[in-house]
This record gives C-alpha cells, structure tokens and sequence, in this order.
C-alpha cells in the first residue's frame, strides 16, 4: 500500500464539498434561534459534526462504487483519485467505512444524551448514505440527496438542539436542499453520455437535456421564490430579503444550464462547482438574516 501525503487525504474526502452537509445545520440553529427555541447550542454542533462525517463517507463510499461500475473513468469529470491511480480500490473502500463507523459513533453518542427519533433519524441517514450509490444508478439520486442533505439533518438537527422535531424547519430545509440538489443534478445533466456507457440511469437521463436543464433552474430559481412568500407571509423575518442579492449568480447558473443544449457539455464542465458556490452563499446570507431578525 502506498504511503499518501495530507493533501492525497483531502483530495480523497473532498472537504471542499463540506457547506453542502453543513449549511442545512447551521441554517436551521439560526431559524430555531430566531423563532426563540431553547437551544442547546453543544448538541447542535455534534449534530453538524456528525453530519460532516456522514458527508465524506458519502464522497468516498460513492467513488468507489463509480471506479468499479465504470461511471468514473480517464475521460470523465468524476474524481480522480482512483482513475488517476492516485488510491487504490481498497484503500478508498476502507477509508469510506472508517468515516462511517465515525459518523455512525458520532450519532450514538448523540442518541445516548437525546432520544429515539434522533435514532431513527439517523439510521435512515446512514440507509441513505449506503444506498446512494444504487439509488443514483437507478434514477433516485436525487430524491436521496433531498433527504440526505435537507429533510433528514433540518428534523434532526431540531431535535438534537432543542428535544423536539419542530417541523416548521422544512420551511427552511426546501429551499437550500433544492440548491444543494442542484449540485447533482448539473453533475449528471454533464455526464449523461458517460452513464450511459457506464450502463447506469440517472434522473437526467431519464428526462433528457431540455427537462434536466428547466430542472436546474427551477432547482435555482424556486428557493427566492419561496424565501419571498415566507417572508412577506410572516414565516421568516423581512430581512431574509438579503438572499435576493444572490439572484444574479442563480439566474446565471439557470442560463449556463440551458444554453449547453446547443452549445455542448463543455459549457456546464465547472457548473456543480458554481452552484456549490451559490448554495453557501444564499444559505450564509440566510443564516445571517435569520440571525439579525431575532433582534429587529
């Protein structure tokens, strides 16, 4: 086995990819604090740290199920550790099932100071996690991140802090999970041809370039819309406005999106980077809006 520096490490876990998992955390300790909830700010963060962790165990268990089923090859723009020949199969295999072992200790542990749901919450977390590979191959990777990265941490994350599901955090949980499934979503609208090959389907395949592209960019688009509606409606404070000075970046992921159809792939090589961008800065503003609507 070859010896690897820190920096192979962190190529290999992709800490870069982080506010993806993080942000739904964060957002929602700041919706709970400006609704006013007795928080216990100590679990909140062990709730984030968990979730980091189930995180990268996603990363790398998902590479490694893609080197093998091919989806991942020298010509396309997967990771690289192991189609470079940087990690072997093995070794990527056993840091995935080190980072889950962590993540599911992580979650015991909390689940030992808070109760049953944050269990069931969490072993549908990790069934997620385990499973995204052959839910991505069947055209439900999609709906798996939703729950994965939105859904799942918000009532957890809600439950962990203050000893309730409150269930007005989807409020919150929706539009920054549609963000952060739009990540996916542009990366496989980029691989369509390459799965294809791979002989797997995902949910771009299925609805072809034109439907995959207007998906991205209602996956953009609708989070200002909704942010819009529970702000003005008095689910959210009026400064959650603020987001709407990200609508320039969204509008122009939506339109990199649509014009690849007749331009080519070329066009949306760098677009899950781009809307990895968008979800940390329409989720910090947020966080921060709903921060300083505690105190107006």
């Amino acid at each position: 086995m070859k010896k690897h520096s820190f920096g192979e490490w962190m190529i290999a876990v992709r800490p870069w990819s982080i506010p993806a998992s993080a942000m739904p955390i964060i957002v929602t300790l700041a919706f709970l604090f400006y609704k006013g909830a007795d928080i216990n700010w100590l679990y909140g963060i062990w709730a984030l740290v968990g979730m980091i962790l189930f995180h990268l165990a996603g990363n790398t268990w998902s590479d490694y199920f893609d080197y093998r089923k091919k989806v991942d090859a020298d010509d396309t723009f997967g990771a690289k550790t192991l189609t470079t020949g940087m990690f072997e199969p093995k070794e990527i295999k056993r840091l995935a099932i080190g980072l889950l072992a962590a993540a599911i200790v992580c979650g015991l542990g909390l689940f030992a100071v808070t109760g049953l749901p944050l269990l069931l919450i969490g072993v549908a977390g990790a069934a997620c996690t385990l499973l995204y590979p052959v839910l991505k191959y069947n055209a439900l990777g999609d709906l798996d991140i939703l729950a994965t990265f939105a859904f799942l941490p918000t009532l957890g994350t809600s439950y962990a802090a203050t000893g309730a599901i409150d269930w007005t955090v989807l409020f919150i949980a929706l539009p920054v999970g549609l963000i952060t499934d739009g990540i996916l979503h542009s990366n496989n609208t980029r691989d369509m041809h390459t799965d294809k090959r791979a002989g797997i389907t995902t949910m771009a395949m299925g609805l072809g370039s034109k439907f995959s592209a207007w998906l991205y960019g209602f996956e953009v688009i609708f989070p200002y819309v909704w942010i819009g509606v529970c702000s003005i409606t008095g689910l959210m404070p009026l400064t959650t406005i603020v987001i709407f000075l990200t609508v320039p970046v969204a509008i122009g992921c939506a339109k990199t999106m649509i014009s690849y159809i007749e331009g080519g792939i070329g066009l949306i090589a760098d677009l899950d980077v781009r809307t990895a961008n968008l979800q940390l800065m329409f989720s910090a503003l947020l966080t921060i809006a709903l921060v300083i609507g505690k105190f107006i």
